[in-house]
């Protein structure tokens, strides 16, 4: 399963370019970036292609950071696929902390990209199909 790395952020001007300057001089390609903001401050999830090396950088420049494991399902690039997916985990009572939509460049395929704390999701999905991808 993909490594994500989570960490806060102001919501203030150059937030951003601030994390992916980091990034950018510590050599580490972002493979995957999502933001949610509030009035004060925004949650920054990333994954990266050397996950560890990333958090020691984003440490260093003082940012509070952590790393989760996600699940990366591939789903076809047709209406319903996500639904599908969504439908299984729903039969299998199984619970979503969050979602959301990446693409596998390697595959050529669209990722949900699924933050769950129930560690039977992964072979629950593969035992109905679904590939899962351990990096992308």
């Amino acid at each position: 399963m993909p490594n994500q790395i989570s960490l806060f952020a102001e919501n203030k001007k150059g937030a951003l370019h601030a994390i992916t300057a980091v990034l950018a001089d510590a050599n580490i390609n972002i493979n995957t970036m999502l933001t949610n903001d509030s009035a004060e401050y925004g949650i920054v999830r990333l994954i990266v292609d050397r996950p560890e090396e990333a958090i020691a950088a984003l440490k260093t420049a003082g940012y509070q950071c952590r790393l989760d494991q996600v699940l990366a399902v591939h789903m076809p690039d047709d209406p319903g696929s996500l639904d599908k997916i969504l439908k299984a985990l729903s039969d299998g009572r199984i619970n979503i902390d969050y979602l959301y939509i990446s693409y596998d460049r390697h595959a050529a395929t669209p990722i949900a990209v699924i933050k769950t704390s129930e560690p039977e999701a992964e072979a629950f999905l593969r035992g109905r199909g679904y590939q899962i991808a351990d990096q992308f």
